[in-house]
């Protein structure tokens, strides 16, 4: 099932975009116009990086439910779709970014939209935001960020759940999965750690050459299209030992180590160290140095790899229910040596994006009241169904529950509309009409978890984690019995301790140097350059690695590690602050 999707936020345009914003705050004012509300039907335009579409929605469900309660209809102006940073700086010179703005706030953006005056304060409508309010303290945490009092806008993917409980819900996002019918085939081999995991994987490449008579099947397929600081599938394969990379350093999910990619032996080091093994031992698709993501997954769709990175590759695209019924798909591996790492829930939201109201906004109360009923159930379902995993709407035929409201159960549409190939899934007349795809809402904006815990069922959002829904395939029930009796991916991980969570922590990195930033682009390049060559070289990788560390140090890399170091340590102290602070 993939409900979960890639998000760009778009960042400011470093000196360009400050000067812009030293001309917005000269013409902008947070008094405009907001003359008092005739209940008139208003387009309202909404500057949205997190939007793949962009122009007015002006039909099909979502946009129905709009009109019906709040007489808007939303104008999405994409800069993903078109522009990029060059729209933000426009619309921000003429001192008018729009009626409501989702954006992100890292790299100090935040600071400036107030400063410019770009944004409203909330604050004369928060005491009526009853559905916000529940998240207070994640609104505190804007204004904490923002440097001014006031409510300048409101995170996405905040919860009310413990920041040391797993977010993901069933699976994590980042954790070795593998062709469970092939590995059952093998006989179901241990796996030590990472040396054993090569030697079962080009066990089970054979065996699927074997069965298929096809030799253009790899046991693991990689692509470039993500890399940043670092090579990210390598990155990826960190996190199933409790690393995430921030910037070019790996913070473990406790906090009491944190890793240059650069270091010797280090966990970044093991990563490319796996992969080169791969590559000697024949199983990595001689694609993957030039093939992009779309190639990559169409392959993994075609039964030609082994190994999935994530959960939300290797799942949605092999796990059909006809080939769960016959025992074949993705499942998580028993990787004796993991520690999968795990983002704990979010009290105060991802700290990485907000939505807010537009200085030059009219009828601003009436916009404060759709921001406040996307923090509802209602909202959650009808506005995040598309950008997290959340069901789509019971008014939408979606699900039913029982009398007393609880046991959410998918319905049939319902059904097809989470799981199955709803492009073509009829929405009647009365609903809005077209189909479900287009229906849907275009913010994508994900306002609370999919996995926080609605107050009317107490179940879940996510769909996914209903007790009505849990999985009854032949593939699962193989897999369980082999796995603890685990009811779900993370139910294994905690019952086997193969599992570090990290609290949940709203933070963003500060806006850095521009000489910082030189240093870093001249870095990352080198840094994902060696990783790649590390990986094919047969017989000198660690010479590789030697000549690319001392490349990088010359290219005076102490002043960003001194950075991400520094960032690192606020990351951890954030951590730490979260978890006092639930308690």
């Amino acid at each position: 099932m993939e409900l979960k999707k890639k998000f760009t936020t778009v960042l400011a345009a470093g000196v360009a975009a400050a000067t812009l914003f030293s001309v917005a705050a000269c013409g902008s004012s947070n008094d405009a116009s907001d003359t008092k509300d005739d209940g008139s039907e208003m387009t309202v335009e909404v500057f949205d990086s997190l939007a793949n579409s962009q122009g007015v929605q002006k039909s099909g469900w979502f946009a129905k439910i709009v009109k019906d309660k709040f007489n808007i209809k939303l104008n999405i102006i994409a800069p993903n779709v078109s522009g990029g940073d060059t729209v933000f700086d426009t619309r921000s010179a003429s001192g008018n970014l729009g009626d409501l703005v989702i954006v992100g706030t890292g790299n100090g953006r935040l600071n400036k939209l107030v400063k410019a005056k770009l944004i409203t304060d909330m604050t004369p409508y928060y005491s009526s935001m009853k559905n916000v309010k529940k998240y207070d303290s994640a609104v505190k945490s804007i204004t904490k960020q923002a440097g001014k009092d006031g409510v300048w806008g409101v995170p996405q993917s905040v919860s009310s759940q413990s920041p040391t409980d797993p977010s993901e819900g069933n699976e994590p996002g980042a954790a070795p999965y593998i062709r469970w019918d092939i590995y059952k085939e093998i006989g179901y081999p241990e796996i030590k750690d990472l040396d054993s995991f090569v030697d079962v994987l080009k066990q089970m490449q054979d065996r699927a050459r074997q069965d298929t008579g096809e030799d253009d099947i790899y046991a693991l397929s990689l692509f470039k299209d993500w890399d940043g600081d670092v090579m990210q599938n390598a990155a990826s394969i960190c996190n199933w030992f409790g690393y995430t990379n921030q910037g070019s350093v790996f913070i473990s999910a406790d906090g009491k180590d944190v890793q240059p990619a650069t270091q010797k032996g280090g966990i970044y080091e093991q990563a490319l160290e796996f992969l080169n093994k791969c590559e000697q031992a024949g199983i990595v698709d001689p694609d993957s140095t030039t093939q992009d993501w779309d190639t990559m997954q169409t392959k993994v769709t075609n039964g030609k790899t082994m190994l999935s990175l994530w959960s939300w590759l290797g799942k949605p695209r092999m796990n059909s229910d006809e080939n769960k019924a016959k025992g074949v798909g993705f499942m998580l591996a028993p990787l004796q040596s993991m520690k999968v790492y795990s983002a704990g829930f979010q009290p105060d939201g991802d700290g990485a994006t907000i939505v807010a109201i537009g200085s030059k906004a009219k009828n601003k109360a009436r916009l404060a009241k759709f921001i406040d009923w996307m923090y509802s159930p209602e909202g959650i379902y009808a506005a995040s169904s598309n950008s997290g995993g959340a069901a789509c709407p019971k008014d939408l035929g979606c699900f039913t529950t029982d009398s007393d409201g609880k046991n959410p159960t998918l319905t049939d549409f319902g059904q097809q509309a989470m799981t199955g190939d709803h492009a073509n899934l009829k929405v009647s007349d009365k609903l809005g009409g077209s189909t479900y795809d287009d229906g849907y809402s275009k913010l994508n904006f994900k306002a609370v978890s999919q996995n926080d815990i609605d107050p009317d069922t107490g179940e879940a959002y996510n769909p996914l984690l209903w007790k009505s829904n849990q999985d009854e395939s032949e593939l699962f029930k193989d897999w369980s019995a082999h796995m603890e009796n685990a009811t779900n991916d993370i139910d294994y991980l905690q019952k086997t301790g193969r599992i570090s969570v990290a609290a949940g922590a709203s933070y963003t990195t500060p806006q850095e140097d521009s000489t910082v930033s030189a240093t870093r682009s001249s870095v990352k390049s080198e840094t994902v350059n060696a990783s790649w060559q590390a990986i094919t070289a047969a017989g000198n990788f660690e010479k590789v690695l030697n000549e690319a560390r001392t490349k990088i140090e010359n290219l005076g890399y102490k002043d960003v590690l001194k950075v991400d170091q520094d960032n690192a340590k606020d990351l951890i102290k954030a951590r730490k602050a979260i978890v006092k602070e639930s308690k």
